[in-house]
């Protein structure tokens, strides 16, 4: 695949891969993405996944033709994108391996060595001619590993951006873009919303076509609309107004809550997102509430504590810096609950969330109360 006239894909689809990193769900596969720039010197951007070094290998002997490349440029360690840079050397011996101080560190962790005979360490403003084409470098740090450098092409004007703008699914599977994009960024990158908006205000310096991320499609048009939406998902900025209702229910009761107060928002116009956070895919949820402006919990007390789906779920969303949003609490309790407090306590470290001043108080199951207490909930949800 071409992308510009001297630049060509050879990437793979993994449709193997049923987790992503042992925990994301990837019905549409995922996209391991590698470049080469063939001009005066040949530069290859990146590797693949171990599982599918004989592919790549064959995809790069397939673009090379009789010609070898001079660099193996290194954007990130994990080894989706590293693992074949051992088998690389094997294969083309007198290649230089271009990539951060950080970079050749872990490679020792990785392969035993940090091939000094072959290193060209590179930081911030770092450049690599080519020929007609020159890569300068930009460190990346924390996006979302500490060694990332990301490179930029001024004669194509592509950025090489790493794991930045990646998203899961395959290219060989049509689908939306943002849907999975926001996903992969919150379960992935999430945490690193300072790091990301760094990495932003250095790319904005630069005139940018193509951006050609390490996974899923490459971008060539609309850049705008891409920059858009990972400009508010790195600065925590709700991408759209809406109400999502996560819960976890025993009996049957806390759900009937939650499902009631839905309806509710929805009869008033509100956009809503239900989670059963006992069933549903937990990256899933956690996108969703970093999507929309308003979030409820409700969950039972249970152990002394909250029901563990619902934990978990809490500390997805803390460990990811969750902030400048509305946050409500239903709670349910037999005899002693807690859940609400406890919800509360789990965000006391968090920045800029409002609380709603109605919460839901269950004793079991619900009363002719709760139902005004749903209601008063719902008004007061419409209004912030």
């Amino acid at each position: 695949m071409k992308i510009t006239n001297d630049i060509i894909y050879v990437g793979v689809n993994d449709h193997k891969t049923d987790l992503f990193e042992g925990q994301y769900i990837v019905p549409n596969g995922m996209a391991y993405n590698s470049y080469v720039i063939l001009d005066e010197k040949v530069a290859v951007m990146d590797t693949v996944d171990v599982a599918f070094g004989e592919e790549w290998l064959a995809n790069l002997k397939n673009v090379l033709g009789e010609r070898t490349p001079d660099y193996l440029v290194v954007h990130h360690m994990e080894p989706d994108h590293s693992a074949n840079i051992f088998r690389f050397t094997e294969e083309y011996p007198e290649a230089k391996i271009v990539s951060s101080a950080k970079a050749f560190g872990m490679m020792k962790n990785f392969f035993g060595t940090d091939f000094a005979e072959k290193q060209i360490v590179v930081g911030e403003g770092s450049k690599l001619a080519l020929g007609t084409h020159e890569l300068t470098f930009v460190t990346a740090p924390m996006v979302h590993w500490p060694e990332v450098v990301v490179s930029y092409d001024s004669t194509d004007k592509v950025l090489f951006s790493a794991d930045a703008f990646g998203k899961f699914g395959a290219l060989d599977v049509e689908e939306d873009w943002a849907c999975e994009a926001r996903r992969y960024y919150f379960g992935i990158v999430g945490k690193y919303g300072a790091q990301a908006q760094a990495l932003l205000k250095k790319a904005a310096a630069l005139d940018i076509s193509i951006i050609c991320p390490l996974h899923g499609p490459i971008l060539t048009e609309n850049l705008g609309y891409y920059i858009d939406l990972y400009d508010k998902w790195s600065s925590y900025t709700p991408e759209n107004e809406g109400v999502v209702v996560a819960y976890t229910s025993v009996y049957g009761n806390t759900k009937k809550a939650a499902l009631m107060l839905a309806e509710k928002l929805e009869e008033k116009g509100v956009k809503v997102a239900v989670q059963d956070l006992a069933r549903c895919d937990m990256a899933e949820a956690v996108e969703d509430a970093f999507r929309y402006s308003k979030l409820v919990l409700a969950t039972t007390t249970y152990n002394g504590d909250i029901f563990p789906f619902m934990r978990t779920f809490i500390e997805a969303l803390t460990e990811r810096g969750y902030q400048n949003r509305t946050v409500a609490l239903i709670e349910n309790g037999s005899w002693a609950p807690l859940a609400a407090k406890i919800m509360r306590g789990m965000f006391e470290k968090s920045k800029n969330l409002t609380f709603a001043e109605n919460t839901v108080k269950i004793l079991s199951a619900m009363t002719e109360e709760n139902k005004n207490q749903i209601s008063k909930l719902a008004d007061e949800l419409c209004t912030k």
